[in-house]
């Protein structure tokens, strides 16, 4: 499966190469609520194979629409998805995202990808990564404070203990020695020679120091979401003592997710770790645009705000969860013609900006409308 924090910043707010195909659907984690996402899907296909057919002949369509048609039959995937689904596709690319949060469908060709619903679900502020580990191996979760999943680990991150070390895992200082019995002999006899237990220590401290640095460089680091531990007492000194990752709390989780009822346990004490710090960066956020506004740096008319992103003023824009302003940006001047949003042709505003400001190198945050500073669900803070 494809990872949007990797691909986010790699490919999905460059330029396309047209047709570009996008696709999203809401989707159901469990039966018999998920039966209905292939149909759902089959029929989101249909759009866009009806839309194509309008520019382009059914010879060059077909190689388009092939992986779509493959996913609609994997019986497996339908039977393993979350709470959304996102889909991306042009000539030689293809990519699938399952999502934590619902989104609402939609099958759109078009000469750029839509990624505003991806926007939404990657710069909300709630987002965080568990750890879970042992001496022996790891997991990786990904979550929010609904939802918390498994994700599959870059090839290059270490699962255990043994792929990290190979052939380098130190082996104990042991002997064999037999001894006289029937027959002469009986099987031999192991004796350790001391240093047993540092051995075990030093192969788990080179394991942590491996998974450290592989998880902060596929992981942590282009994610840039916080990390939490989730490891028996005795491991947290070892790893915290090692790690160089910023993003890793001082506070971590008691206990290997192994051990926990259910997911929605490691989920509820991930939150409990995760919320102070989440309502304590809105705050500050909410406090450095008071600042800026009595500065003359920060502003909430959606107007000039548009204006101020295509002319690259905006450092931090934060973005109402659920508001839609519909209409269109003129993106040399800034200027906002408002509209209907039924019209296909209509984006919301608000995502467009947020767009416009991820490519300009501006913060993008997605905030609840009650931790929101303004009513106009837009709040910038400008460089200069």
């Amino acid at each position: 499966m494809n990872t949007i924090n990797k691909d986010y910043a790699a490919e999905l707010l460059d330029p396309c190469d047209p047709p570009c195909l996008s696709l999203y659907q809401p989707t159901h984690r469990h039966h018999p609520d998920n039966q209905q996402d292939p149909i759902r899907f089959g029929n989101l296909v249909k759009q866009l194979e009806e839309s194509l057919l309008q520019q382009f002949p059914q010879e060059e369509i077909r190689p388009l629409l092939e992986p779509f048609l493959a996913l609609a039959d994997d019986r497996d995937f339908w039977n393993h998805t979350f709470d959304g689904l996102g889909v991306l596709s042009a000539k030689d690319f293809f990519r699938v995202y399952k999502l934590q949060r619902p989104v609402a469908e939609l099958a759109v060709v078009a000469d750029s990808f839509h990624t505003k619903p991806l926007i939404r679900i990657l710069q909300s502020a709630d987002r965080y990564q568990v750890l879970g580990l042992n001496r022996h191996e790891i997991k990786l979760f990904e979550g929010n404070r609904d939802a918390l999943d498994e994700i599959h680990l870059h090839r290059d991150v270490p699962r255990t203990l043994t792929a990290a070390l190979g052939e380098e895992l130190t082996a104990p200082h042991l002997t064999v020695a037999s001894y006289g019995g029937a027959g002469g002999f009986q099987a031999g006899m192991h004796h350790g020679h001391g240093g047993g237990r540092a051995e075990v220590d030093i192969d788990a401290e080179r394991f942590f120091r491996t998974v450290d640095r592989e998880i902060l460089k596929h992981h942590s680091g282009p994610s840039g979401l916080p990390l939490i531990l989730a490891a028996l007492p005795e491991h947290h000194h070892l790893f915290h003592q090692v790690s160089h990752n910023p993003l890793l709390l001082a506070e971590s989780i008691d206990i290997h997710p192994d051990a926990l009822a259910s997911r929605d346990e490691l989920r509820q004490r991930a939150w409990q770790l995760m919320e102070p710090r989440y309502l304590a960066r809105l705050a500050a956020l909410v406090e450095e645009f008071g600042d800026a506004g009595s500065k003359g740096l920060g502003d909430e008319d959606v107007h000039q705000v548009a204006k101020a992103t295509v002319g690259g003023r905006v450092a931090t824009l934060l973005i109402e969860a659920r508001r839609e302003i519909p209409g269109r940006i003129n993106t040399e001047t800034g200027a906002i013609e408002l509209d209907d949003l039924a019209d296909p042709e209509v984006d919301d505003v608000l995502d467009d900006l947020a767009t416009l400001a991820l490519k300009m190198g501006g913060q993008v945050i997605i905030v609840p409308t009650e931790r929101m500073p303004t009513k106009t669900g837009i709040a910038a803070i400008y460089r200069y």
